[in-house]
């Protein structure tokens, strides 16, 4: 008599002519191994016996891993989207974000982007709120330098895709070279309304207004438009884009830039994209332009006036004003005559505020992008 399966079997199932255990796991390891899954080596690299295995085995990360840890598929899936995200400039794609090796909201959407763009020949840079050495910066510079088997660097110009979280670095960019940025938040007009469903229709049919009474009642509170960072800015005429949680200072950067941007959100599993030379205006009123940060005093290491800069307090409890990029900090600091564009073949590239002078105590930059003096209300 035949056994009957249980009930929860799938369909067909039977407990008939089965193998037995040994035999159907043997053959499970057969197929794995000639699938290019883990050999034997991998596995006993994965199953060290003392510390002096783990320590022999340390540098054979690619092992039982796809090249740049993430798989073809999701490579092309990834890729495929940054296609769509750069023929629509601004335009926000879906994508199947895939579990990562750290939590979601900790660069996840960044890592697939950076990982499905990465090819032997490039060199990797990561920076987290412009500093290149903090735990997660290093973390994902060793991921990609191990799976990948490609140079990391902590100088921008030596960099061909970036990777960075809440900055755009202070020298140029230049059209070899891709910015992936981290992005939490992929819509700006949740700032004004938590449903989804309904900003999608406002996207479709560009109706932003709810978005500048927001800004109007931000300029009746404060006399100006106070938003720090998440500043809300329009691509190329057509589609209202949040570039991220970057500082003001770096958003005239976005406009008519050489170099690629890629937006990418994990937990929210989409990418967006600003193509080189878009426009992209930051929102104002004629009569309450749009304004960077304003500093006060020039960074303690390296004298500079133009960067963006950040208050850090020492362990004496002193406080000191330092330039936010470090890498860009070290190098004015070795020469502080520096230009921004010192790399380029031409000279008087403009990237983020112009500043110098009146210009940088004023902090006024005009919808394209150029500074100006800030008396209060503009005329």
């Amino acid at each position: 008599m035949t056994e009957e399966p249980p009930r929860w079997a799938p369909k067909g199932a039977s407990n008939r002519d089965e193998p037995a255990e040994d035999e159907q796991q043997a053959r499970d390891d057969e197929d794995l191994c000639s699938d290019g899954g883990p050999t034997a080596a991998g596995a006993a690299a994965a199953d060290p016996d003392s510390v002096d295995d783990l320590l022999d085995t340390e540098d054979s990360g690619m092992t039982g891993y796809n090249y740049a840890y993430l798989d073809e598929h999701t490579k092309r899936e990834v890729r495929r989207a940054t296609l769509s995200a750069i023929a629509i400039p601004g335009h926000q794609v879906p994508y199947a974000s895939r579990a990562m090796p750290l939590a979601r909201g900790w660069g996840t959407g960044g890592i697939q982007a950076s990982m499905s763009l990465l090819g032997p020949e490039d060199t990797f840079k990561v920076i987290d709120q412009g500093s290149d050495e903090s735990v997660n910066a290093a973390n994902i510079r060793r991921l990609a330098k191990t799976t990948a088997d490609v140079d990391g660097t902590t100088d921008t110009t030596e960099a061909s895709i970036i990777q960075t979280r809440h900055r755009v670095p202070e020298e140029v960019l230049d059209d070899d070279q891709i910015l992936v940025l981290q992005v939490p938040i992929t819509d700006p007009l949740r700032r004004v309304d938590p449903s989804d469903d309904a900003n999608r229709r406002r996207h479709a049919h560009k109706d932003y207004a709810k978005m500048w009474v927001a800004l109007y009642e931000n300029v009746v509170e404060w006399g100006e438009i106070n938003v720090g960072s998440r500043y809300p800015v329009m691509v190329a005429g057509r589609y209202l884009m949040d570039p991220s949680p970057i500082p003001r200072w770096d958003v005239p950067k976005l406009h008519d830039a050489d170099n690629l941007y890629v937006f990418a959100a994990g937990r929210e599993a989409r990418i967006y994209a600003v193509p080189p030379h878009t426009e992209v205006e930051p929102l104002a009123f004629a009569d309450k332009s749009f304004q960077v940060e304003r500093f006060d005093e020039p960074c303690v290491h390296c004298g500079s006036e133009d960067t963006y800069r950040t208050e850090i307090e020492t362990d004496d409890g002193e406080r000191l004003v330092v330039c936010n990029d470090t890498s860009f900090c070290e190098k004015r600091e070795a020469d502080p005559g520096l230009a921004k564009d010192h790399h380029l073949d031409r000279d008087g590239v403009t990237w983020g505020p112009a500043t110098g002078g009146v210009e940088a105590a004023s902090g006024h930059v005009d919808a394209d992008g150029v500074a100006g003096v800030d008396g209060g209300d503009d005329e």
